[in-house]
């Protein structure tokens, strides 16, 4: 995932941006740029690794160092960017979010028709923001070009480009799946991921780009250069899990809609008979103890932290490049709390269950600290299939995935063709698959949020959200 946010004003925007780009922290742990204009210096840019310090560390003085009237940023687990490029329409800094699952496809065409050369990376692999960059400039108008590249792009393409105008030019991926949010101020404008890192920063809300709508902002205002589409199918996991506790997408607040999530799962449990007699409810920290929350006030069961999450110097799990030092962080950073721990039994609510390494080492943790007995409920469905559009679930194969691994253990590949039975707790597959986590992880009991569950804790048609990495299907029905 990555964040971003640009702006545009009378003076110079660098502390905007800087503070701006620093509170999309939460969307990306691997680089970092920011890119600035100005008549009278041009372009400036610097990049850099935050993997191992964050980024108001890395980019400390560059509020000395830069300096301009226009400028975005860039925060995000992909590749370096913003780069600078020029083309027949001018000189700019482009960035983009999303993913490009044909992008070797694109690559090879590219070089094939144009007959020049993409710069390669480490394992030869091309920049992403250079590849969606090559195909905006085969047209000769950056609105053009941006609707061809994104028409060629199989995945997500979330575009923006600081130009040699001293304009933004903001375009929103075609099916919606990420927010566009522009803010206005007294003395310009500007363009976030986020809202709030904006209000922060006294800009008020000014309008949301729709799937596909292009627009440039100045100074002085907004200008739409492409209507965009109606259909949208934004991702869900904005709210169960990327989303930080303020935002709000589409009219819904995050942090409100995990207590609802947390409630229904309750609701459903005490429906199926499945409520278990647990002395605490608790959280998966961070993005899980919301969930809990709602959980806890519906079942009447009290919430509790047995363990607190150590995050002064270890602000987020998955900032290593390997899973071996990622779980040995998350499992370092887990600090128990023995009175509420020993003895007792617990139910946790997680964001999801991904691969199922870390719900493993949490449970062997919470037995090693004296628990009695861990139940797992999971805020979201069962994922069955990898992610394509954003690579939320970071898989390189569907087999990663915890439930698929265990749907062949138990029947093979012929498993793999019934994995909406296995989703539905209800049906013998659903139930065996339940009680194999149990016996894999050492759970007394794991269950997961349906699919309505969800969408009803969100609150919009689920003809508008994106829930392809638990049914596979591109688009819902109403």
């Amino acid at each position: 995932m990555s964040g971003f946010f640009g702006a545009v004003g009378k003076k110079s925007v660098l502390s905007d941006v800087f503070f701006g780009t620093d509170y999309h922290s939460h969307l990306g742990t691997r680089s970092a740029g920011i890119a600035a204009f100005s008549l009278e210096t041009g372009f400036q840019r610097k990049i850099h690794n935050i993997q191992n310090a964050p980024f108001r560390t890395q980019f400390d003085g560059i509020l000395e160092e830069m300096d301009g009237t226009a400028a975005i940023g860039m925060i995000n687990d992909t590749d370096p960017q913003p780069l600078l490029m020029r083309s027949t329409w001018g000189t700019c800094a482009l960035s983009f979010v999303g993913v490009i699952n044909n992008a070797e496809e694109l690559t090879c065409a590219y070089l094939r028709e144009n007959g020049g050369q993409l710069n390669a990376m480490s394992g030869g692999t091309v920049n992403s923001t250079e590849l969606v960059g090559a195909y905006v400039n085969r047209k000769g108008d950056l609105v053009e070009g941006i609707r061809y590249a994104q028409d060629k792009i199989d995945g997500t393409a979330l575009i923006l480009v600081l130009t040699d105008r001293g304009t933004i030019i903001a375009a929103r991926d075609k099916d919606g799946r990420l927010p566009v949010r522009v803010g206005k101020s007294r003395d310009g404008y500007c363009v976030s991921f986020e809202h709030f890192a904006y209000e922060k920063l006294g800009y008020k809300n000014a309008y949301d780009l729709r799937p596909g709508e292009i627009v440039e902002i100045d100074k002085d205002g907004l200008t739409v250069l492409f209507e965009g589409y109606e259909e949208m199918h934004i991702c869900s996991f904005l709210w169960s899990y990327y989303g930080f506790p303020t935002s709000t997408y589409e009219g819904v607040n995050v942090e409100a809609m995990r207590y609802r999530n947390g409630g229904i799962m309750a609701e459903n449990d005490e429906k199926n008979g499945n409520l278990p007699n647990v002395d605490f409810v608790a959280g998966v920290p961070d993005s899980g103890t919301p969930h809990a929350i709602g959980y806890s006030n519906r079942s009447h069961i009290p919430f509790a932290r047995p363990f607190i999450k150590y995050t002064p110097t270890w602000p987020r799990s998955f900032m290593p490049s390997s899973q071996k030092e990622r779980n040995r962080i998350a499992r370092m950073k887990q600090v128990p709390v023995d009175e509420l721990i020993e003895g007792r039994e617990l139910l946790f609510v997680d964001d999801s269950i991904v691969r199922g390494t870390q719900i493993r080492e949490t449970v062997e943790f919470l037995y090693e600290s004296g628990a009695k007995k861990v139940h797992m409920r999971s805020a979201c469905p069962p994922i069955m299939y990898g992610c394509k559009y954003l690579n939320f679930t970071r898989s390189t194969g569907d087999m990663e995935l915890l439930t698929r691994n265990v749907i062949v253990e138990l029947e093979g590949e012929e498993g793999l063709k019934h994995l909406d039975e296995y989703s539905d707790g209800s049906t013998e597959r659903g139930k065996r698959m339940r009680k194999a986590i149990c016996e894999k992880m050492h759970l007394a009991s794991v269950d997961f949020q349906t699919l309505d569950g969800l969408a009803d804790a969100i609150g919009l048609p689920k003809c508008k959200l994106c829930t392809y990495c638990w049914n596979g299907k591109e688009k819902n029905d109403d």
